[in-house]
């Protein structure tokens, strides 16, 4: 049973709601095992099309839970271990999943409560919502992969000045900066976030979107297009043979909605995931 997280699977949308609401959701170790498991079970329940992570109460997630003082941003390791940020832990494994996800920013989101979000493909920010990577204000540094993901998401100029200042800003500043793709009025964020998620789960074959979006976070970091067109043809010279491609044409001319039928769980190519190749 989970204590830091609730999560439940709804018209193929699995909504992740963080649950410390006394702790402005606070992160620790266990929301980090919870969410992990949750991550797990959503990319190998094939009725889960979407994701949705949200916070319960006034905030989305207020950062690092800073009971044990300057320890809580490492925890216990023991010497023989080599120290791994929990940030990082989360934020690589929601980049490697096969399952879309959207993070509905309720209210504040500071330290790893934005760069969580950073790997997730769309962010809405409600109205209340403010954000800051207020690391520098804290006297440690950035995690979460965010040296990776902030800089490619709004720019390193933005990424500086936010990151070296350390300052909360609010969610139309994110906006202004595409940090986030909408700000909406507070009792507006799930409904526009189920929105985009049913659209998803209605509209588009699993596996197509389990490839388009592991192309576009993997394309970040090529350094040609070339790059990009040898998987690319690998993905539509695969994908053209499949039955999603056919039902998608069927259901184009027939003027319906698609009925695809591959499952990520058993359908993926045989290339995939085609970047262990290079490890």
């Amino acid at each position: 049973m989970t204590k830091a997280i609730k999560y439940e699977v709804q018209d193929h949308i699995m909504t992740i709601t963080l649950h410390r609401s006394d702790r402005m959701n606070a992160f620790n170790t266990q929301m980090l095992e919870e969410m992990l498991a949750a991550l797990d079970q959503a990319d190998s329940d094939d009725n889960v099309r979407a994701i949705i992570v949200t916070g319960e109460g006034r905030a989305f997630c207020a950062g690092a839970d800073l009971d044990n003082g300057s320890q809580s941003f490492t925890g216990e390791v023991e010497e023989t271990e080599e120290f791994r940020d929990t940030g990082g832990i989360l934020s690589l494994r929601i980049y490697d999943l096969k399952k879309p996800i959207i993070a509905a920013i309720n209210g504040p989101a500071v330290g790893v409560g934005i760069t969580m979000t950073l790997p997730m493909d769309i962010r809405i920010a409600s109205t209340n919502a403010k954000m800051g990577f207020v690391f520098c204000r804290r006297g440690i540094a950035p995690e979460a992969c965010s040296g990776w993901f902030l800089p490619r998401v709004v720019g390193i100029s933005k990424a500086t000045e936010w990151v070296l200042t350390g300052r909360v800003f609010p969610a139309q500043e994110a906006l202004d900066s595409r940090l986030v793709s909408q700000v909406v009025s507070p009792e507006e964020l799930l409904p526009t976030a189920r929105a985009i998620a049913k659209d998803i789960a209605e509209n588009t074959s699993a596996t197509s979107v389990a490839l388009s979006r592991q192309l576009l976070w993997r394309m970040l970091g090529a350094d040609h297009p070339r790059t990009s067109h040898a998987i690319e043809s690998k993905m539509i010279h695969w994908s053209s043979a499949e039955a999603d491609a056919k039902e998608g044409v069927a259901s184009f001319f027939e003027k319906r909605k698609p009925e695809f039928s591959l499952k990520v769980s058993k359908d993926m190519p045989s290339f995939y995931p085609w970047w262990e190749e290079s490890k």
